[in-house]
């Protein structure tokens, strides 16, 4: 048997690979793509059967002349790029490129990065899938239509630098629509009260009376609804003079089954909420746990299963390593009677596996030595979702007690005992929910028509609450319920709509801009259906049919740009001009009477006067709990434009505050605010200055950005530093030390602390 040439995209991959397979084969890396669509123009031939322009990305010549002489010195070529549509693009657009080697081609696709797995891909071989590369390089024209034919909109109707997206502005849309029910959300005030009631004990040797609380449920049979505090303390008065007896005890057991194991969108959105993980930051962990990490004197091991997936399906190999792993460590009673399998849900592909480690014997303690904290984290949560995916329920006893009181009113106890953990053992799932389930507490033993004593009324006022903004765990949850994007795509999708500056992330929730609900609430006035949530998902569906062969790529792109080009038509027509006109608000000019519109500028939204250049009336502007645009007072700063001599106001934009001419609009000059701190770069004449991230975290950089990069996350305080002279310390609080300062030199480490 001669050489063969196996290409993959990462040379992370390459590597593990290559500890596998030994000299018979030669390992290269694409890095990735080595062909797009140009990034200067559209790149797609609407008259020619939207014929895609590829090219050779920039910089990568080099890899594709070296693949071309490694396929000149063997016998076969295995394409082995991930297991998926953009995987099988990249396969499609090496094996263009090497035609001219006249060389076998194969594909294989490596599910898991195991000796057995990869040999058993390489003994098995297959063609390229072209359905599932028509149904990438659909999606890929799909989106560079809208998003080159629609961006260039925006640019001449509002502001340079913008763009949209075709699933991003869907996504774009869901948090701006639950934005907005938050801010129409009218909180309604109720009360609830509570009864600390005791039984007495009932024999000499029993033990003290255990006191429980109970809440006020029905009343003469119906829902018990207590609006206002009037109401409320009247109740209270009352309550204080009923007898209250036991009406019902029940208990009951119930099972509380553990959740399947992980697929991409229930791996981003568990690691949110247990981790912290941003959807990025998890595929980001999880390629590097697929293509493998260096474990000691293993090398090399890929240490989980693909992790681009919508199928709960397990192999039974790793079904009984799992089983015989549970045995072993908790023994037979946490172990079923028989393997555990899960329902795929509808429209899954089921083409791969759930996500799932290699191999349950490299249990997370074992790893612990050899992976990054990062890495250990998420592998630890996929290990322990897998195996306890196959771990028996948990049994809880609940126990629920309606109380009399008097003939019309009943109060209701519920308490739960977990009376066997089962899996809960080993892994819960996480929930977005903020109050979470009502804590477990137990309850004493009660029977029916049992005497109880009040000991005191427990009035408490609540108000019903908004919609929660959504996070990132939830956001991919609807996305993936509403049929949104792929699992491939969930991770993008969020990064993509963050980068554009259209939402931040706030108290770890997603909060769209200013400039995101403008950019909104356009696209959806001028391209209703391509922000339409139900269009969007039909159009996933049609995709799905490409790659199952049951719809042909270019019938469904002629029928989405024949309605498209349409609406694109009349947006350019119809579409207001931000720039010139601005976005009306409702408001009146306070100094001419005529309307305030919204226009943007470099430092973001604003308000002017639609009277311009007859008046020439500004302001900043927020925006209270209601949406209600409100009008930023703007004191001056005491000093003075450089530019013409007005005086300089504060203004705030969207990277923080900064000062701006109150010439404006005849002198637009603006400056960064100075914390007064000189630079302590060499050779730096500028001054440190507060700024805003784009997720909203403050950070403090050189005013001579970008000619100076220097950057600080921790506020710096004008305390020269006694050691090396820097001319500032870093402040900085922990638990451990308080507050203190820290020298922002490398290698002098002074610290200040507060006494």
């Amino acid at each position: 048997m001669g050489k063969s040439l196996l290409i993959v995209e990462s040379p992370t991959k390459a590597k593990t690979l290559s500890k596998y397979l030994g000299k018979d084969y030669i390992v290269k890396a694409s890095v990735g793509h080595i062909k797009d669509l140009p990034k200067s123009k559209l790149g797609i031939d609407i008259d020619d059967q939207f014929r895609p322009e590829y090219r050779v990305i920039r910089g990568k010549a080099k890899i594709v002349k070296e693949l071309n002489e490694a396929a000149a010195k063997v016998d076969a070529v295995f394409l082995g790029p991930d297991p998926d549509r953009e995987g099988e693009a990249i396969a499609w657009h090496i094996a263009q490129e090497l035609r001219s080697e006249n060389k076998p081609v194969h594909r294989v696709l490596f599910y898991e990065l195991t000796r057995d797995a990869i040999f058993e891909a390489l003994r098995n071989p297959q063609q390229l899938n072209q359905r599932l590369f028509e149904a990438q390089q659909t999606r890929r024209i799909l989106d560079r239509l809208v998003g080159y034919l629609i961006s260039p909109l925006l640019w001449e109707k509002v502001k340079k630098g913008l763009s949209a997206g075709r699933v991003q502005s869907v996504a774009l849309r869901l948090v701006c629509d639950r934005e907005k029910e938050i801010r129409a959300f009218d909180a309604e005030e109720y009360w609830s009260i509570g009864a600390r009631l005791e039984a007495a004990a009932e024999a000499a040797d029993a033990a003290a009376p255990l006191p429980f609380e109970a809440q006020l449920w029905r009343y003469q049979g119906k829902s018990c609804k207590v609006t206002s505090e009037q109401q409320a303390l009247e109740l209270v008065e009352r309550f204080r003079d009923l007898d209250y007896t036991v009406a019902t005890v029940e208990r009951k057991t119930r099972r509380r089954n553990p959740a399947p194991p992980f697929i991409t969108s229930t791996l981003q959105q568990d690691a949110a909420r247990k981790l912290r993980f941003s959807a990025r930051q998890t595929m980001r962990v999880a390629q590097k746990l697929y293509e493998g990490m260096e474990v000691g004197e293993e090398g090399a091991v890929g240490l989980i299963t693909y992790m681009r997936t919508d199928s709960t399906r397990l192999s039974d190999d790793a079904v009984q390593a799992a089983r015989a792993h549970i045995k072993g460590t908790w023994g037979e009673a946490f172990l079923p009677a028989r393997k555990v399998v899960y329902r795929a849900k509808e429209g899954a592909q089921d083409a791969h596996e759930a996500i799932r480690p290699t191999a349950v014997e490299r249990t997370p303690e074992a790893l612990a030595p050899f992976l990054t904290r990062e890495a250990l984290a998420l592998y630890t949560l996929i290990w322990k979702r897998f195996v306890a995916s196959q771990m028996k329920p948990a049994v809880i006893d609940q126990t629920t007690i309606d109380i009399a009181a008097g003939p019309d009113f009943l109060f209701r106890a519920t308490g739960s005992v977990i009376q066997f953990y089962g899996f809960m053992a080993l892994y819960q799932e996480g929930s977005d929910a903020t109050n979470g389930d009502a804590e477990d507490r137990q309850l004493p033993p009660l029977r029916e028509g049992q005497a109880l004593t009040l000991m005191d009324l427990l009035p408490k006022q609540h108000f019903t609450q908004p919609p929660p903004r959504f996070t990132e765990a939830a956001l991919i949850k609807e996305l993936e319920e509403r049929g949104i994007g792929r699992p491939s795509t969930y991770a993008t999708i969020i990064s993509t709509i963050m980068e554009r500056e259209y939402v931040k992330l706030e108290r770890r929730s997603l909060l769209p801009t200013e400039l995101g609900m403008l950019i909104s609430d356009l696209l959806v006035n001028h391209f209703p259906d391509i922000l339409d949530v139900a269009f969007t998902a039909r159009m996933e569906q049609r995709l799905d049919e490409v790659e199952q062969g049951r719809q042909p790529w270019l019938d469904l792109l002629q029928t989405f740009y024949d309605q498209f080009s349409g609406a694109l038509a009349k947006a350019q027509a119809e579409m207001i001009h931000l720039k010139s006109i601005g976005w009306e608000t409702g408001l009146v000019c306070p100094e001419c009477g005529r309307a305030l519109h919204i226009k943007l500028s470099r430092n973001g939204p604003f308000l002017a006067c639609s009277g311009y250049p007859a008046c020439s009336f500004s302001s900043s502007y927020r925006r209270d709990d209601k949406g209600q645009i409100q009008l930023v007072e703007e004191t001056t700063s005491g000093e003075l434009c450089d530019k013409c001599g007005s005086p300089m106001v504060v203004k705030r934009g969207r990277f923080g505050n900064f000062l701006a001419c109150s010439g404006y609009p005849k002198c637009k000059n603006t400056r960064p605010i100075t914390l007064g701190i000189p630079c302590a770069r060499e050779g730096c004449d500028g001054e440190l200055v507060e700024r805003v991230s784009k997720r909203g975290r403050a950070f403090y950089g050189c005013s001579k950005y970008p000619e100076c990069h220097e950057v600080f996350w921790n506020r710096p305080a004008r305390i020269k530093c006694p050691q090396c002279g820097s001319p500032f310390l870093l402040e900085k609080v922990s638990k451990k030390d308080g507050k203190h300062w820290l020298c922002p030199t490398k290698g002098c480490g002074y610290v200040l602390k507060e006494d």
